[in-house]
């Protein structure tokens, strides 16, 4: 594993467990050359999954381009960091069980809301605006009123 400080490539596994979900396994790494520490995760990857974007354009699915994404969404909320790792997991196992390798970017925004939906409505409506290309207030707005007759259902 190469080193994100010093880029040397041989670093050294100090300590492995499985990591919060079980879904991983967490490693603290050590570089001897820098003496930088870090961790990396290992994952099961069930098949290489590929965005098909609108435009028609593909690329490959990227675990972190989505944890970004979300973790964006969920900065300043009081959301542990286990549960958005859960979260994740979940998604990116939602994912892999469609059946096809080809996942269009739209399904994955729709997933990642419904699951944002469930846990913080600040972060549903701050992930919706970049998604839905809110371009003005009023697009919050409309889409805030949309949110509140169903969230009075509930109680």
């Amino acid at each position: 594993m190469r080193c994100p400080f010093c880029g040397n490539t041989d670093t050294q596994v100090k300590d492995s467990r499985p990591a919060e979900d079980h879904g991983a396994i967490r490693r603290r790494r050590f570089c001897p050359a820098c003496g930088g520490r870090f961790t990396t995760y290992e994952r099961v990857q069930l098949r290489d999954l590929v965005v098909v974007k609108s435009n028609g354009r593909r690329e490959a699915f990227d675990r972190e381009k989505l944890e970004r994404s979300v973790r964006i969404a969920l900065q300043k909320r009081n959301i542990e960091h286990e549960r958005v790792d859960q979260m994740i997991s979940g998604i990116v196992r939602r994912l892999e069980s469609v059946g096809d390798s080809d996942i269009p970017s739209k399904l994955i925004g729709e997933i990642v809301m419904e699951t944002l939906a469930r846990i913080d409505t600040v972060a549903y409506v701050r992930f919706a605006s970049v998604y839905k290309n809110f371009q003005e207030a009023d697009d919050f707005d409309k889409f805030v009123s949309e949110l509140r007759p169903s969230q009075q259902d509930t109680e």
